[in-house]
């Protein structure tokens, strides 16, 4: 079987059609997820709204996103402290790192390396990041 490297600095968009138009669905791809430096990752601000403690950072890197915005997949980090969130349809494996995510309502979910985890649209949620915490997601908007 053959595996093929995605390049983490270029768009996981799938063959261009001869037209130039992205098909609807990437090709298949592999990334590695613990070796994507963090100098790959780009910052993504938190709102101070949601910062409850600490000083958390988060940072990402969008490997591909469907033509209408309403699929998207990439690799996703925060580092330790406390913070606040409304989730989107997400299911993501935890590749490195501890958080605990108290679902407003509902369920404590103690996440962790191996670990993969569904959140619901309109879960509010918090995040206790233990550890500096990195996911791979794909979240259905």
């Amino acid at each position: 079987m053959t595996t093929t490297e995605l390049d983490p600095k270029s768009p996981a968009t799938g063959p261009e059609s001869s037209a130039g138009a992205a098909d609807p669905a990437p090709a298949s791809f592999v990334v590695n997820v613990p070796g994507l430096a963090d100098a790959d990752l780009e910052p993504e601000p938190l709102d101070p709204e949601q910062i409850v403690s600490g000083d958390p950072v988060v940072t990402g890197k969008v490997l591909w996103e469907s033509p209408d915005g309403s699929q998207i997949r990439g690799i996703w980090q925060i580092t330790p402290g406390v913070v606040t969130d409304t989730e989107a349809n997400e299911l993501f494996v935890v590749v490195s790192g501890r958080a605990t995510i108290e679902v407003e309502g509902g369920q404590v979910l103690e996440v962790g390396p191996g670990d993969a985890c569904v959140l619901r649209e309109g879960d509010r949620t918090r995040w206790t990041v233990h550890e500096t915490l990195r996911k791979a997601y794909h979240i259905s908007l």
